[in-house]
C-alpha cells in the first residue's frame, strides 16, 4: 500500500506560493529602508541561500527552464543564490580577518568591503524585480516582513573561556611537514593562474573563461579545503589565540585563500552560466540582458578578478616564506655522498633534475663542495658548483638537508642523473616519474 506524501494534492500554482513565501518575504525586507549594508549578516545570507535554492529546485523540477512565463523567475532565484553564496563567504572573511593574523590587511579589507557593497546592492536591485515578477505570475506577496532583529551578526563583545588548551597537543612533525609542503605545492601550481596586478575589463575578458573559469577555481578550492581539513585534524584542533603562532598564521593564509576561492567560484559560475552565453533562443538572450542590468558584468568580473583572484595569488605568494620556515624547522635532516654525472658533470640537464627534486619537496637542501655550499633548489647554483667540481676534478659531492629529497637524489645518482655517458636522456626509475611531467 503506497503512502500518500503530504502536500502532493497541491497544484503547481499553490506550491509556487508555498515555496516562494519566505523567499519573497526576504525580498520584501531587502527593499525596505531597514535593510542597509550593515544588516547583511551571515544569517541573512544563509536564509537567502536556502530559500532561493529550494525555489530554484522546485521550478527546475517543473520545467521552468523551458517555459517563457517562468524562466525569468527561475533565473532570478539562481542569481540570488550565487550572489548570496559569495556574500556569505565574504562576510566570513570580514568576521575572521583579525584572527587570520595576515600582514598589511588595510587595502585587502577595503577591497573586500567594496566587493560586499557590490553584492548587497545587486541583491537589493534583484529583490525589487523579483517582487514585481512574482506579482505578474500572480504569486501572493507575504503581508508580514522580516526586521533587522531577525538577522543578528555572529560577533559579540564576549568570548567564551579558553579552557581546552591545544599547546601540548601532539603535533607530529610529519604532518606539519606534509601540510607545509602541500601549501608550497598549491602556491606553485596556482602560478598558472597568477595575477599580481589589477586588470582592465578587456584584459579580464582575455582570461575569463578561457584561462580562469569555475572548473579550474573549484579544483583549487577543493585542494585548499583538504589542506585546511588536514591541518585541523592532525595539527591544531582548537582556537587561534594561543599555541604555535607560526602554525596558526599559516592556517590564516590558506583559510583566507579558501574562502576567496569560494567567492570566485560562485561569481564565475553565475557569470559563465547566466551572463556569458545566453544560448540561441531569444528568451534566453532577453533574460541575460535583464540580468546584466541588475548585476553589472563589468563590476562582477572586476570584483572576481581584481579582488578575489588578486588576493588569492597575493596570500599564496607571501605565505611561501612562512611555509618554508615551518617546513625547515620540522623536516628530518640527513646527508648523502654521491658521485657526479659521468663524463659531462653538472651541466644543465642533471642540474635541472636535482633542483626539481628539491623543489618538489620544498625543504632546504644544500650541495657541499669542499668548504663551499650551494642551494640545491637553484639550477644556477648547482651549475656554479659544477664549475668548481670540474676545475678541481672532484668525483663526489655531499648533499645535506631534507631527507625526503635526499632519498630521491640518491636514486637519481644511481642512473647517472638521467643520462648516458654521451649526455642523452635515459629512462628514470618509477619513483622519479614526476621529474618528466
Amino acid at each position: 500500500m503506497s503512502v500518500k506524501k503530504p502536500g502532493n494534492d497541491l497544484s503547481f500554482k499553490e506550491k509556487a506560493r508555498v515555496f516562494s513565501h519566505d523567499y519573497l518575504k526576504l525580498c520584501k525586507y531587502l527593499t525596505s529602508p531597514e535593510a542597509e549594508n550593515y544588516s547583511f549578516t551571515k544569517k541573512l545570507f544563509s536564509k537567502l541561500i536556502s530559500t532561493s535554492q529550494l525555489l530554484e529546485d522546485f521550478l527546475d523540477f517543473h520545467g521552468s527552464k523551458n517555459n517563457k512565463r517562468w524562466y525569468f523567475y527561475r533565473e532570478l532565484s539562481a542569481a540570488v543564490r550565487h550572489l548570496s553564496l559569495g556574500g556569505y563567504s565574504q562576510n566570513h572573511i570580514s568576521n575572521r580577518l583579525k584572527f587570520y593574523d595576515l600582514p598589511d590587511i588595510l587595502e585587502f579589507e577595503a577591497s573586500g568591503q567594496e566587493t560586499q557593497d557590490f553584492l548587497t546592492l545587486s541583491l537589493r536591485k534583484l529583490a525589487a524585480v523579483i517582487l514585481d515578477t512574482a506579482r505578474k505570475l500572480e504569486i501572493p506577496i507575504p503581508g508580514d516582513c522580516f526586521s533587522y532583529n531577525d538577522f543578528p551578526g555572529v560577533t559579540t563583545n564576549e568570548i567564551l573561556d579558553y579552557d581546552i588548551d591545544d599547546v601540548n597537543r601532539d603535533q607530529q612533525k610529519k604532518n606539519i611537514v606534509k601540510i607545509a609542503s602541500e601549501f608550497l605545492s598549491i602556491a606553485s601550481n596556482f602560478d598558472q593562474l597568477g595575477l599580481y596586478e589589477p586588470l582592465g575589463f578587456e584584459e579580464i575578458l582575455q582570461i575569463v573563461p578561457d584561462k580562469v573559469n569555475e572548473v579550474e577555481i573549484r579544483r583549487f578550492e577543493m585542494v585548499v579545503h583538504n589542506l585546511q581539513s588536514s591541518f585541523d585534524t592532525y595539527v591544531i584542533h582548537g582556537g587561534f589565540r594561543y599555541g604555535n603562532r607560526k602554525l596558526k598564521q599559516l592556517r590564516g593564509y590558506f583559510s583566507c585563500v579558501f574562502h576567496l576561492l569560494q567567492i570566485i567560484g560562485r561569481l564565475l559560475h553565475f557569470y559563465e552560466r547566466h551572463l556569458y552565453e545566453a544560448g540561441y533562443k531569444n528568451i534566453y538572450k532577453k533574460v541575460q540582458v535583464r540580468l546584466s542590468e541588475l548585476v553589472v558584468p563589468e563590476t562582477l568580473l572586476d570584483r572576481t578578478i581584481n579582488y578575489g583572484l588578486f588576493y588569492v595569488c597575493h596570500y599564496l605568494n607571501i605565505g611561501k616564506k612562512l611555509a618554508r620556515e615551518i617546513l625547515n624547522e620540522n623536516i628530518e635532516r640527513s646527508s648523502i655522498r654521491v658521485g657526479i654525472p659521468v663524463k659531462r658533470g653538472f651541466h644543465l640537464r642533471p642540474s635541472l633534475l636535482v633542483a626539481k627534486i628539491v623543489q618538489e619537496f620544498g625543504g632546504q637542501v644544500e650541495m657541499c663542495v669542499g668548504e663551499d655550499r650551494f642551494d640545491a633548489s637553484s639550477v644556477l647554483d648547482i651549475q656554479w658548483a659544477g664549475g668548481k667540481i670540474a676545475k678541481e676534478n672532484i668525483k663526489e659531492v655531499i648533499f645535506e638537508g631534507d631527507t625526503r629529497a635526499l632519498h630521491d637524489i640518491q636514486i637519481l645518482a644511481t642512473v647517472n642523473y638521467g643520462e648516458d655517458t654521451m649526455g642523452k636522456d635515459i629512462p628514470l626509475p618509477k619513483e622519479l616519474k614526476y621529474l618528466r611531467s
